[in-house]
């Protein structure tokens, strides 16, 4: 069986890490979603994989390549501009052979396992298209809504306008045949009619996944994926090729990969990433769910909390970075803080496209696209988002001297 995931989303809302990449690149506990995803279809026995890239795609296609390097077969097919679901999947068409079944992923989504193995277990129970359903996070209106009559599904609404009707939203993750090219056509490139002719006409029974599961949909997502994902680590793994000073202290489910170096008095408290070829300096502090993104340098006092930095970053000695995402490649000056609470202990509302978007969260910190140049001594307010590419000039008290 053949897969075909989906990356060509614009992520409008991921600012401003979507500035830079696809969703599906976006990185939690030391590995793009993406990379994820395919390593769990790899598990599952599907190496041949068409993948539908649009904006950024070449990202996904220089990282990847042909996929070799994971024991895949991948192939690509372009999407240009915001088109949606439905023209994804008809740009695939020519990919796979009429009269077989195939798996579909949305490839912004996060498990906590590997849900291809469930969902083709399902499929060979029923023989016939396969839906995977969850019960989701708030908000629930965020979500593909599904009825459920047993493991038959009666009903899917796509994009609803309501909160709170099913229970059950759909996952991401399909098996359906390869009619499918033609249902899409013959409905206009309406998903909403597609989906009632599954359900109405063809049939379509559902792989109630109970596992974690999180769509990747706001900054603050990237937080909550990388904490599912390590939840799931249950012991220490150190490279034999990472360099660790005596009195460095371990605690937990920690990984630190090959060629990083750990300075006397470090404290990495797990579950916790340090990525290759970092550099952590003495007395650094990395507490639980922290992620450090391969190349970055973390300099002497500095406390990371519960923060995701993608890779190749510089963090200034005696900085606190907390309930944060950092980019690729951010420069941040000594002495800076991310302040990640209001005073009156109320969760922290985003300016996203022009909208207020409530997080609901009491703690998050800030989101630093890649790239940005923050100086030394600078503090940002909780909910602060820095573009990429953006320059923050040192907060000095002294001015320089022409």
């Amino acid at each position: 069986m053949k897969a075909l995931v989906l990356t060509g989303g614009a992520g409008r809302t991921l600012v401003p890490f979507s500035a830079t990449r696809p969703k599906a690149m976006t990185v939690v506990a030391g590995g793009s979603l993406l990379r994820r995803t395919l390593q769990h279809l790899r598990e599952a026995g599907i190496t041949d994989i068409a993948i539908v890239v649009g904006q950024h795609g070449h990202v996904v296609e220089n990282t990847f390549g042909d996929g070799s390097s994971l024991g895949l077969n991948l192939t690509y097919v372009r999407q240009e501009g915001a088109q949606g679901i439905a023209d994804a999947i008809l740009r695939a068409r020519s990919k796979f052979t009429p009269a077989e079944y195939f798996v579909l992923v949305y490839g912004d989504v996060v498990t906590s396992s590997n849900p291809f193995l469930q969902l083709l277990q399902s499929f060979n129970t029923f023989k016939s298209p396969i839906a995977g359903v969850c019960l989701p996070g708030p908000p629930t209106g965020r979500y593909g809504n599904v009825y459920l009559s047993g493991t038959r599904i009666t009903k899917i609404i796509e994009k609803p306008q309501t909160p709170g009707l099913g229970n059950y939203v759909l996952s991401g993750f399909f098996v359906l045949p390869t009619e499918l090219f033609s249902w899409v056509e013959e409905a206009g490139r309406d998903m909403e009619r597609v989906f009632d002719r599954l359900t109405t006409t063809v049939g379509v029974h559902a792989s109630i996944w109970e596992e974690g599961w999180i769509d990747v949909e706001y900054p603050w997502d990237v937080l909550a994926a990388n904490r599912l994902v390590m939840d799931t680590w249950e012991e220490a793994r150190i490279s034999r090729e990472a360099k660790l000073d005596n009195n460095v202290t371990i605690v937990g489910p920690v990984r630190v990969e090959a060629g990083s170096t750990i300075r006397a008095g470090a404290v990495l408290a797990g579950p916790c990433y340090i990525g290759r070829d970092c550099y952590v300096g003495n007395n650094v502090l990395v507490r639980s769910y922290s992620s450090l993104g391969p190349g970055s340098i973390v300099g002497y006092g500095v406390e990371l909390k519960n923060c995701v930095v993608f890779g190749r970053a510089r963090i200034g000695r005696l900085s606190f970075i907390g309930d944060s995402v950092v980019g690729e490649e951010v420069d941040i000056g000594s002495g800076t803080m991310t302040v990640n609470e209001t005073l009156d202990r109320q969760p922290i509302a985003l300016n996203i496209r022009g909208s207020k978007v409530d997080s609901g969260l009491k703690k998050l910190g800030s989101f630093i696209g890649d790239r940005a140049k923050i100086g030394a001594g600078n503090t940002l307010a909780a909910g602060t988002i820095v573009e990429a590419d953006a320059v923050i000039e040192h907060h000095t008290t002294v001015p320089r001297a022409e």
